[in-house]
């Protein structure tokens, strides 16, 4: 079955040239046919419609994202709406959240083009062939975008399915962005073991993107080290930790400092990190403030005292990668 009509590319979806993929000198030369802006920026010019280039890739990412992970159906399309007036042009959802239908639906609602919107998923098993896991990932597309549609990443949600599985989401999410049914692939929860094992099979690689769990609690060096390295955006999932640690002494002293909210700091620090932040909220007054964070900036020893605050993988909330 033919699954590549044109009408639904992007219309800055430019397929990788072969010779750009999965070798050491194609990343090098991949990065000189792209050209990307520099990862590191000066904090004092972060601003809300900041974008990052993913590795040999055209494709750019807000820095800023809104995360929907239990965000009810009935609240979703709301807070999602709630998010894209107040700035925010990048939702991440999931197959698992259960949602993916509901930020399609926001992003029709919202009125703004399509092109101008950063839509995430992610699979969080194989179907048991490379056609049926292609085909779950393409119900996806279709339920968030239309039958013509396209997302911007989609990630592979968990590594704990084991290599043949791996192997076989990586391969049909591949099919798909040569489709233009996906801008760009990635993984979550992957450790420097899981990303190195793609080189065996990957057209693609690096992969695009790494979402993991990151605040100054669990700040995962290894793997954010690794991905730094090989030039693999780091999304920071749980950036605000849930709000477990809002009264945490260290945390409440700065947010009064520059008079922001505890959220805003942490939000702040991910961001000054280099990190994707998606923060989540389903209050209206939040999801607004949390995109708020552009009139302030941390000082390194603001920085240097949150990074003092890393407790390792355990002070992991939902789960520290594995990197061995």
């Amino acid at each position: 079955m033919d699954h590549s009509p044109q009408k639904h590319l992007h219309p800055d979806h430019q397929p990788l040239p072969v010779q750009y993929q999965a070798t050491d000198k194609g990343r090098a030369e991949a990065e000189a046919y792209h050209n990307p802006q520099s990862l590191s920026m000066s904090s004092s010019k972060l601003a809300l419609a900041d974008l990052l280039p993913l590795p040999n890739s055209a494709v750019k990412i807000p820095r800023l994202g809104f995360g929907i992970y239990q965000s009810p159906t009935k609240v979703c399309i709301n807070s999602c709406l709630t998010a894209l007036r107040s700035g925010y042009r990048h939702i991440d959802s999931a197959q698992f959240y259960r949602n993916e239908a509901e930020m399609g639906e926001a992003a029709r609602q919202s009125g703004i083009p399509r092109h101008e919107l950063f839509l995430t998923t992610k699979i969080l098993s194989a179907g048991g062939s490379l056609e049926a896991t292609y085909q779950k990932c393409l119900d996806s597309v279709k339920k968030i975008d239309g039958d013509d549609g396209y997302v911007d990443l989609f990630l592979i949600h968990t590594p704990s399915a084991g290599s043949a599985a791996r192997k076989e989401m990586w391969q049909a999410l591949e099919k798909l962005e040569s489709e233009g049914r996906v801008r760009s692939i990635g993984v979550s929860n992957f450790g420097v073991g899981h990303i190195e094992e793609m080189k065996s099979y990957a057209r693609i690689w690096p992969p695009h993107v790494n979402q993991i769990e990151l605040h100054p609690w669990c700040q995962q060096r290894t793997i954010v080290d690794f991905c730094n390295n090989h030039k693999i955006i780091i999304e920071a999932y749980c950036p605000l930790v849930r709000n477990l640690k809002a009264h945490d002494q260290t945390l409440k002293e700065l947010s009064k400092k520059h008079d922001k909210t505890t959220a805003q700091v942490l939000i702040r620090y991910s961001l000054q990190k280099g990190w994707v932040a998606l923060p989540k909220s389903d209050t209206p007054s939040r999801i607004e403030a949390n995109a708020d964070v552009y009139g302030f900036e941390l000082s390194q020893e603001d920085m240097t005292t949150l990074d003092g605050l890393d407790q390792g993988s355990k002070g992991a909330i939902v789960q520290a990668v594995k990197n061995a």
